[in-house]
């Protein structure tokens, strides 16, 4: 028997806030709903169902059946470049940091 169902109303053994009893733990009417939403990552098409509580206008049939609400992303951890390994170091840019550099050490040593 899991710990919880040993005490009724109670959770893990701690007692109902006073003047909470009989009521619900959430209010009705003013949460959004909490529903599996379909993310399309449109930079390479990768589909993913996430519950989320996101508003969406479009749907989209699933190949289970199941019509989604569809919730289109630029990126997603499939095609983001830090996530996919193909980050590029800022040093390997052409030289911009050395240029940089060169150009705001002329600019300090001409203040100086």
């Amino acid at each position: 028997m899991p710990v919880w169902a040993k005490y009724g109303d109670r959770v893990a053994g701690l007692p109902r806030l006073a003047g909470h009893e009989g009521r619900e733990s959430m209010k009705s009417g003013i949460h959004p709903e909490y529903r599996d939403v379909c993310f399309v990552d449109l930079s390479n098409g990768v589909k993913f169902v996430i519950p989320s509580t996101a508003q969406t206008r479009e749907t989209v049939k699933m190949d289970d059946g199941r019509e989604l609400p569809l919730l289109k992303l630029d990126t997603s951890s499939e095609s983001h470049p830090f996530y996919t390994g193909t980050q590029k170091s800022i040093d390997s840019l052409g030289g911009r940091v050395d240029k940089f550099r060169q150009k705001f050490a002329r600019a300090a040593a001409a203040k100086k």
